[in-house]
């Protein structure tokens, strides 16, 4: 395997990144997306929600000197009282999966993580998607629940199963 550098996103890899995320619209019901985005749109819409650090986070894997994808923790829900669980999720450009890039990613995230107050870590996966199953369970996470046909793409109805990933360290909780 080639060389390869995990680093915060920064705003000049929102083309490359917005690039990556657009196949997964275009070609898969992976994103339950349906028309492309541009940079423009991201920024505003996505990018701006990510910071150098705490709960919310953005990291891109650079491989021969290329944004070859991406991981975010983002904000699971909108009500305060979910403020300490968050969505994970790993993109990667679709010519350099099966590679490892995905498990260095996560692995990364949740090291940035593991300094914060998160509690659980989320991830919803479009069925069927084993390789991301097997992803997610790699790095702990156990499935919780399936939405049933809750996304429509492509003229058919997907399934999404969640997975949860209990993020707690010897801490204990916030409030003792």
């Amino acid at each position: 395997m080639s060389a390869h550098k995990i680093r915060a996103g920064v705003i000049d890899d929102l083309p490359r990144l917005t690039n990556i995320y657009n196949y997964y619209v275009e070609h898969t019901p992976t994103s339950f997306d349906v028309e492309p985005h541009t940079p423009e749109d991201r920024e505003s819409s996505w990018f701006s929600h990510y910071k150098d650090e705490g709960l919310h986070r953005l990291l891109v894997i650079e491989r021969d000197g290329e944004v070859a994808g991406y991981a975010t923790s983002s904000q699971f829900r909108t009500r305060a009282a979910y403020n300490l669980s968050v969505e994970t999720s790993v993109y990667l450009d679709h010519s350099q999966q099966g590679q490892g890039l995905g498990t260095a990613l996560y692995a990364a995230l949740f090291e940035e993580l593991a300094k914060t107050p998160a509690h659980r870590a989320y991830g919803g996966v479009t069925l069927p998607n084993a390789a991301s199953i097997a992803l997610h369970k790699k790095f702990g996470f156990r499935e919780v629940g399936i939405f049933n046909e809750v996304g429509f793409k492509f003229g058919k109805y997907y399934d999404v199963c969640w997975l949860e990933k209990d993020l707690r360290d010897s801490r204990g909780p916030l409030n003792d």
